[in-house]
């Protein structure tokens, strides 16, 4: 999701593709909803809970879960986590809140918690480029969670407008820091450059394929909204097959390099266009399960209001529109 709405919120095809009317033989290993709040109030640090931001509501995940949903991606704030420097020390309040809702994700009941920095490749507004530090951060956030194997790592939310050489090295320097702090159970969700979009991966992320992991448990991130500018912004889709329009380069890069992939977010308007798109991409993707692990709708969270996208309980806009649609995927 662009960085934008969260301001606004706070105040050629290969024969390898199956065909889409082949019947779906197996279901995704993740199906589940972005739950927001923990990154709001940007710019605002370190802001105070209940009035800058919120952490998603464990009742909310109870929901979900009896949805069927089994795995949560957590955006959170880099400052508010360590808020002096990156090789700094956590500010203990937001990281014990941050621990408290994945344990009720993971340990009590039973789902995957993706950990989120939804930064854009920015620290305090700036663009990083240490490897050291970024490697640093990622070591000393995984050692608070490397017993828990139903824990994901994403290495850091939609790098953007940056030298894509950056983007590969400090993923890199993720994985390394986070193998580094004995988490060597857990998957790890690398993202690209533009947004991390999928339309553009094959073109804009192609050398993300070079990176390496000593677990093999790489999965690559890619993003796919489907208005006109594939921003996430309006409720219009361009058609009603778009969906797996803009995916299908992207399922042909995975297939290619050998590669397993996940939507991180997805969502559209609370109409029949839209809900024909999201359906035709999550069949394709559906259809195609040898690469693309799972989706997460964008997005859930307790401060979305009539947000056009809220996925939230149980009155969210795309709640009450889709999830009779999207059960079938569970």
């Amino acid at each position: 999701m662009l960085f934008s709405v969260l301001l606004a919120a706070a105040g050629s095809v290969g024969v390898a593709l199956c065909s889409t009317t082949q019947k779906r033989t197996s279901t995704f290993e993740w199906f589940g909803v972005n739950e927001s709040g923990a990154e709001f109030g940007t710019g605002t640090y370190p802001g105070t809970l209940g009035t800058n931001y919120i952490w998603p509501y464990n009742s909310t995940i109870t929901t979900l879960v009896s949805d069927g949903f089994n795995a949560f991606r957590i955006p959170f704030s880099m400052e508010r986590l360590i808020p002096d420097e990156m090789t700094g020390d956590f500010a203990s309040a937001y990281l014990e809140d941050m621990k408290e809702l994945v344990n009720h994700i993971t340990l009590t009941k039973g789902a995957y918690a993706i950990l989120d920095p939804h930064n854009f490749g920015r620290y305090y507004s700036t663009v990083f480029t240490s490897t050291s530090d970024f490697k640093a951060f990622w070591t000393k956030v995984a050692g608070e969670f490397k017993d828990n194997s139903k824990v994901i790592f994403d290495v850091n939310n939609e790098f953007h407008d940056e030298e894509e050489s950056n983007v590969v090295a400090l993923n890199q320097a993720a994985i390394n820091g986070i193998r580094a702090a004995g988490a060597t159970t857990q998957y790890i969700f690398v993202e690209g450059n533009s947004y991390s979009g999928a339309w553009t991966w094959a073109t804009v992320n192609d050398d993300m394929k070079d990176l390496t992991d000593t677990q093999d448990k790489i999965i690559y991130e890619m993003h796919q909204y489907l208005d006109s500018d594939g921003s996430g912004t309006s409720s219009t889709c361009v058609s009603s097959t778009i969906g797996k329009e803009r995916i299908t380069a992207a399922t042909q890069w995975l297939i290619d390099n050998g590669k397993k992939g996940v939507l991180g977010e997805y969502a559209g308007g609370a109409n029949s266009d839209c809900l024909s798109a999201v359906k035709g991409m999550l069949n394709y993707m559906a259809d195609n399960t040898d690469v693309w692990m799972g989706a997460f709708w964008w997005g859930g969270g307790p401060w979305w209001g009539d947000y056009i996208y809220s996925f939230e309980p149980p009155s969210g806009t795309a709640y009450t529109y889709y999830l009779s649609s999207l059960e079938s995927f569970v």
